[in-house]
């Protein structure tokens, strides 16, 4: 399969809840390519950095190339 595209990678971000409040409302999201390290040792392709619309939790992503979800975190 092939990598997914950015527009994708944003599309999986915005669909998984906020992980406080389950709402799906982000004022700020940014999805980059992963950095080299963690493209080796989590298999990820890309980072989202989302900021939820409705409680204001700051958080990341990481999405692999078939579009799966690797991890989430509050930085």
């Amino acid at each position: 399969m092939d990598k997914i595209t950015r527009e994708r990678a944003e599309r999986i971000a915005r669909a998984h809840p906020c992980e406080s409040c389950g709402e799906y409302t982000y004022k700020k999201l940014t999805v980059k390519p992963a950095p080299k390290t963690n493209r080796t040792e989590l298999n990820e392709a890309w980072v989202a950095k989302k900021t939820c619309g409705v409680c204001g939790l700051q958080s990341l992503m990481g999405i692999d190339e078939e579009g799966e979800i690797v991890w989430v975190t509050q930085p």
